[in-house]
């Protein structure tokens, strides 16, 4: 249905992230779960989201997938210092001579390819990853796809053809070309606040990894924004943006800062899916889980969808949110009615529906409220389907 959704746009943007789902406190049932974290249990969750690259706003889900570890083998107890060092010496080896489709890194690479076959050909996905996301295979694989770019954050100085220079050093000696300020969302880390960034820019060549039989060097551009004026106590952003598009003036670099700034959709999305639905507090066993994984995930981005709208345009109409059906059922169920059903309303009645105390104006809706009136307001609709037909 999203692949549907995105035909319409000429470009969309598609983040990725990776997280933990935490199923430790599962006693029974473990089988189909395994190793995350440090010394959790449970399943390993990454998700592609479709944002609208002007004003972003969640479309959809482009693509999900979910997997578990197998667990490490316990070494022997008896273990001395020496055997175990050669034994982590040969767990390396054998990691490294694996199949890279065989690796935990390659969900980055099978969602460019998966989503380039299944979204329209006239539609320009660019996928927009953190640091995670900065290997070669990435930019390697771009290169064989038509329709598909991306924008990923840096994790590595990188060295550039033709006399290793390296990448930081390069853009460093880059001049401003731009001041720029974005909106950055609160995280666990920070406050939200506005940042001002200086902005530079320029096309590097990065060398090719010996593993790979194409040895051209990797053309992309290199997007450097540092913050100035940072709050005191707080840790000033430092984004060195690498990007297969072509970045050749100041305009399409404040693109570029733009849409990485949307990259933190797809972590607002996992956190709905924990704290508002509350994925983790499940118990089953993990095919279970797993099926029930897909429901919830579908909520989740209606969720998202329906917050960011609250945010942004609270004055839209209410049919840009809820169908017919939906609207009629919140009408029945509002004591007062205004003039214009808007989305500010509509947000406002499915929260009433799952327990919001209007009456405290200064309390703000909780996503676990919505949650339960997202649900309530399904339930009610189904019912009123029923008892229609009878």
């Amino acid at each position: 249905m999203t692949a549907e959704t995105v035909a319409e746009c000429e470009v969309v943007l598609c983040v990725g992230d990776t997280t933990f789902l935490d199923y430790d406190n599962i006693v029974a049932k473990k089988e189909g779960y395994g190793p995350i974290g440090k010394g959790g249990n449970g399943l390993i969750l990454h998700s592609a989201l479709a944002i609208d690259p002007e004003i972003g706003q969640s479309l959809g889900m482009l693509w999900q997938k979910v997997w578990h570890r197998e667990p490490k083998q316990k070494p022997p107890k008896d273990e001395t210092p020496e055997q175990k060092k050669k034994r982590q010496a040969q767990a390396r080896y054998e990691a490294r001579k694996r199949p890279f489709e065989e690796k935990e890194s390659y969900r980055w690479v099978e969602a460019l390819t998966t989503i380039e076959s299944s979204v329209s050909k006239s539609t320009r996905v660019i996928h927009v990853f953190d640091r995670e996301g900065d290997i070669a295979e990435v930019f390697d694989k771009v290169r064989e796809l038509q329709h598909t770019g991306v924008v990923v954050r840096a994790a590595q100085n990188r060295s550039l053809d033709p006399n290793s220079e390296r990448l930081w050093f390069k853009l460093e000696a880059q001049p401003i070309s731009l001041r720029q300020e974005i909106q950055l969302p609160e995280t666990s880390k920070r406050s939200p606040r506005k940042a001002k960034l200086e902005v530079r820019f320029c096309q590097v060549n990065l060398r090719t990894p010996y593993r790979f039989d194409n040895r051209d060097p990797l053309e992309v551009y290199a997007v450097y924004a540092i913050e100035i004026d940072c709050p005191e106590g707080e840790t000033p952003v430092e984004w060195m943006l690498l990007t297969t598009e072509a970045v050749t003036d100041a305009s399409m670099a404040t693109t570029i800062v733009r849409w990485y700034s949307y990259r933190w959709r797809v972590e607002e999305y996992h956190k709905i899916l924990k704290s508002g639905c509350q994925v983790e507090r499940y118990r089953l066993a993990a095919d279970g889980m797993k099926a029930l994984l897909g429901f919830l995930s579908i909520i989740a981005v209606e969720l998202l969808h329906l917050t960011y709208l609250h945010r942004t345009q609270p004055d839209t109409n209410a049919t840009e949110l809820l169908n017919p059906l939906e609207i009629k059922v919140l009408k029945a169920k509002s004591p007062k009615l205004p003039k214009v059903l808007t989305v500010a309303w509509a947000v406002e009645a499915i929260a009433r529906l799952g327990g919001y105390l209007e009456h405290r104006h200064k309390t703000p809706i909780g996503i676990q409220v919505l949650w339960r009136g997202w649900l309530k307001l399904h339930d009610l609709c189904e019912g009123w389907q029923l008892a229609k037909e009878t």
